[in-house]
């Protein structure tokens, strides 16, 4: 056992080495601040977050685990194998707005899959600032391709070696600092400015921080700012001024060197000194050893210093005494356990946006460590490689200046904060548009409860989910996970008058939350439990004033539920709620759209002794599920109409203008009209009912004793025809446009003749169209299926017209995201039986 539990210790060494290498090395690759590795994991269609390198990964958690069926870069990444670039946050908005709800900064992201076997192992991910719309500021994108291939190399090397678990990453990301990108120097210079004479004074550390001789440096204040920052000159002048007639800027400068390095400025009059006109300032260079040659410990202000992982690298004595911590229990430690009152609401926030955006950021912070807990002020100013934060007693700020205030203390002190019983408050990572823009996208009741379960449970650390919901005044299972099996049968179907908390919580219209299973097997005597320890929310779905159901979360261990969590959450129910609603109105709709689509198509093909036809029809499983595909076999006269169309749209309108055109169409075919004249005929009729609906469609007259057939189509996709041999050619006879459009249109009428064991397909688009994919690859491919369906069917051991119609839409019916529904029509001519001598 110690043998094997050495070798899966020294592959998952290796694993974590290729991961380490590939996201360091992207950094460079893209021009970006922070990259890391999302990893295929042992629960189907979960992705997590492997490696991180330029980010604290605590701030990052709610990001640790997506799904790859959500709307996110990294999921279309990784689903579609291609590379997503997102160049700002304009661009995130438009195509991904869930993410971006989540994580509303400005910066420019790049996801490139890493290939591997089918699918591949995952995807490379690169945050960087926004890009400017020149191609001169793109990421180097090739090479970042580079680097995905070579990891997947090294990925699939293990896998051969140990198998596919060898890359399924489970757990925590590994968090990496990143390399430096400049060398140490002297960071941090003093200088004082009299504003009477406009003498400067710069200690050796300024001098070499500028990098110029003594005798070099500039003696007037004018001068100072022109060397410091060229291009903001006028804004050191304007603060040096302000400072001196004592208004000093309530927070560092943040200014840019001739070179265009960043750089500090802070400006303060000295209190007690000989000349209480002199300005006394500093310049800071956020370089990695800032905190290194230790000049800022003479600052009046509380200054320190943190690595991009999130780890205290310097604090100055003023920050020491403000906190009441000595320097030993600060440095070397994350921030937000050094100093826990910088985590949670809304702070979390404030320091992503500072760390993805790299722009400064002000804020108030309520310290318990401070005596009566006074605000604090504090200023985050991110650089390549330190975070440099200054901090300040907030009574210090000039009132005047807006700086957001911390949240007041939760009634419930301790529940939902960092030490408390439940841990770090996970509702301010969630954010309720993040929920209400998932929910637009689903529509039936099954899509939403999964949506639930992707997007809230996660957020708030639960683990286990149930909806209920209400019909005839009692309540039904719709959706669980996480609980043991059989578990929660008991209650499906329980009515409106049990004593038990999810009814309770739906008939009063109020939420029931439970800080340990002891809680509520005490409120609710005799009542089974699941469980043994956790904490239970009960969440009433209500939608304008209407009861729905019940949404239960559930909670492996005992957690508080602050204030700011049961609004978060009674708000959410809200949402569900309509959402809920909507499916049901929808799932109604959806149900009459079937039972009329079902009533319209054909039970059965009229049998003809010469001709074998066979059809094919699935509904769409994305939106309404059925639309407006419909195909038809006429008997008219001595020979057959064929007929095939494709009405726009989905649902109940859709299929009833379905049923108005299958009907002309028979009307005309049973009359023996040419295919143009039906067409047109079609074509006109749909006009003057004006639906508000186009629809394309493919009419062929087939005379079986000849093989002579007569097509027309109105902007429908061209049939398909597999000769006896075994060749399949697309007919790319003309067409007109789509019905209901022009009075006027025109259709014109192709002849060709139908081998005996031929087969014509006629289909529509739902059968060849696939996202970002051309059509005619699709039709290509449809083509290649139908020459390799086998011999043809009247010949001996040859498959039947039925098992080709099969073989051709297997594809689509295993599909589990088809987003339109499906038609084909086959027919071939039976071949004429030998003659006896």
């Amino acid at each position: 056992m110690t043998g094997s539990g050495e070798h899966m210790g020294r592959a998952r060494e290796r694993l974590t080495a290729l991961l380490v290498e590939a996201s360091t090395g992207a950094l460079g690759a893209a021009g970006g601040h922070v990259a890391g590795v999302y990893l295929r994991s042992g629960t189907p269609g979960l992705l997590r977050l492997a490696t991180l390198v330029g980010l604290p990964g605590p701030l990052f958690r709610p990001w640790w685990r997506l799904h790859m069926d959500r709307p996110f870069p990294v999921a279309d990444a990784y689903r579609l194998g291609v590379r997503v670039v997102l160049p700002d946050a304009t661009e995130m908005v438009r195509r991904y707005p869930q993410f971006a709800a989540g994580l509303p900064f400005q910066f420019g992201s790049v996801y490139t899959p890493v290939p591997g076997a089918e699918p591949s192992f995952g995807v490379l991910t690169v945050l960087r600032p926004a890009t400017p719309d020149t191609v001169d500021e793109l990421p180097d994108l090739d090479r970042l391709g580079r680097l995905a291939e070579r990891l997947g190399a090294g990925l699939r090397e293990l896998v051969a070696e140990e198998g596919d678990a060898a890359v399924a990453w489970e757990g925590e990301p590994v968090c990496i600092r990143p390399p430096a990108t400049r060398p140490g120097a002297a960071r941090v210079g003093r200088f004082t400015w009299d504003p009477v004479t406009s003498a400067v004074r710069a200690d050796d550390r300024l001098h070499a921080l500028l990098g110029m001789a003594p005798q070099d440096f500039p003696g007037t204040g004018a001068e100072l700012a022109v060397t410091v920052t060229p291009d903001d000159a006028e804004d050191v002048l304007t603060a040096l001024r302000e400072t001196a007639a004592g208004k000093p800027p309530h927070s560092p400068l943040r200014v840019r060197a001739a070179d265009g390095a960043p750089l500090l400025l802070e400006l303060w009059p000295p209190p007690g000194a000989a000349d209480p006109s002199l300005v006394s300032g500093i310049v800071v260079d956020p370089g990695p050893d800032v905190a290194a040659d230790g000049a800022a410990d003479l600052l009046p202000q509380g200054v320190f210093c943190m690595d991009r992982s999130g780890v205290v690298r310097y604090v100055n004595p003023a920050v020491v005494h403000l906190t009441g911590r000595p320097r030993s229990e600060l440095v070397g430690r994350p921030v937000w356990e050094a100093m826990p009152w910088l985590s949670g609401p809304p702070y979390d926030d404030h320091w992503r946006g500072a760390l993805l955006a790299r722009g400064s950021v002000h804020f108030q912070v309520r310290c318990e460590d401070v005596a009566e807990g006074e605000c604090l002020a504090l200023s985050v100013h991110p650089g390549p490689d330190l975070i440099t934060c200054t901090v300040v007693p907030a009574s210090r700020i000039d009132p005047s200046v807006h700086l957001p205030r911390p949240a007041e203390p939760d009634a419930a002190a301790g529940l939902g904060r960092p030490g408390g019983p439940g841990g770090p408050s996970m509702a301010p990572l969630y954010r309720p548009i993040a929920l209400a823009i998932a929910l637009t996208d689903a529509v039936t009741a099954q899509q939403v409860s999964a949506v639930v379960m992707q997007e809230l449970l996660p957020a708030f650390g639960g683990r286990r989910l149930a909806i209920y919901l209400l019909q005839d005044r009692h309540l039904y299972l719709a959706w669980e996970t996480g609980f043991p099996a059989g578990f929660l049968a008991p209650f499906d179907g329980v009515g409106l008058d049990a004593h038990i908390p999810g009814v309770e919580a739906l008939t009063t219209g109020r939420p029931l939350f439970f800080e340990s299973m002891r809680q509520l097997a005490d409120t609710y005597p005799g009542l089974a439990l699941d469980a043994d320890i956790g904490a239970r929310a009960f969440l009433p779905l209500i939608a304008s004033g209407r009861p729905v159901g019940t949404c239960i979360l559930g909670f492996d261990v005992e957690r508080g539920f602050s204030t700011e969590e049961r609004t978060v959450l009674t708000a959410l129910a809200g949402l569900i709620a309509h959402a809920m609603e909507k499916a049901r109105r929808y799932d109604s709709e959806a149900a009459l759209a079937r039972g009329l689509q079902q009533a319209l198509l054909p039970r059965r093909l009229p049998a003809h002794p010469q001709v074998e036809t066979a059809g094919r029809y699935l509904p769409g499983t994305q939106g309404m599920d059925v639309g407006g595909d419909w195909y038809d076999v006429v008997a008219a006269g001595d020979g057959l109409a064929l007929v095939i169309g494709d009405v726009q749209g989905h649902g109940v309108q859709a299929a009833a203008t379905m049923g108005q055109l299958r009907s002309a169409v028979r009307a005309f075919a049973l009359s023996d009209r040419p295919p143009d004249e039906v067409l047109s005929g079609t074509n006109r009729l749909l006009i003057d009912l004006d639906p508000g609906q186009f629809a394309s469609c493919c009419y062929l007259r087939l005379d079986p004793a000849t093989g002579r057939a007569r097509i027309a189509r109105a902007g429908h996709p061209p049939p398909l025809l597999r000769a006896p041999d075994g060749r399949t050619t697309v007919l790319e006879i003309p067409g007109g446009v789509v019905l209901g459009v022009d009075p006027r249109a025109r259709y014109p009428v192709t002849e060709l003749e139908l081998a005996p064991d031929a087969i014509l397909a006629l289909y529509t688009d739902g059968l060849v169209e696939r996202p970002g994919a051309d059509i005619d690859d699709g039709i290509a491919a449809l083509g290649a299926a139908l020459s390799e369906a086998g011999t043809s069917p009247g010949r001996p051991g040859g498959r039947t017209l039925t098992a080709v119609a099969d073989r051709l839409t297997a594809v689509a019916r295993h599909a589990t995201d088809r987003p339109d529904d499906v038609a084909l029509l086959l027919a071939t001519r039976r071949p004429e039986p030998a003659r006896r001598g």
